[in-house]
């Protein structure tokens, strides 16, 4: 535990910056520029999943275990999250037959 601890170390902090931030503007490209709904999702959990890497990160760096905690909360969000957004991909899907964001403009008033 201590020697991963000590390479987590070893890496500068940029790194984990620079590392973290093309992921998340991975993840604002996919959600951006997709129109299916499932993708759409997926790019949202690679943004959270860019933050809670540099949580982690800037925890190790600091010596300070709050921010993993943090990052469990993070993660227990993220899976509720998807729950509910899948149940409402697959009642869209029985209801249009497409999972096309498009497809949700039916629900507007």
């Amino acid at each position: 535990m201590e020697t991963a601890i000590q390479q987590l170390q070893g890496v500068p902090i940029n790194h984990y910056l620079i590392f973290c931030s093309v992921i998340f503007a991975i993840g604002v490209i996919g959600v951006l520029i997709r129109r299916n709904v499932i993708i759409m999702m997926m790019s949202i959990e690679l943004m959270l999943n860019a933050v809670n890497l540099l949580l982690a990160a800037f925890s190790v760096q600091h010596g300070d275990a709050s921010g993993q905690v943090f990052v469990f909360f993070i993660m227990a969000l993220a899976a509720a999250e998807v729950a509910v957004g899948l149940a409402i991909i697959i009642m869209v899907y029985r209801n249009t037959k497409s999972v096309d964001i498009e497809s949700l403009h039916k629900l507007r008033w």
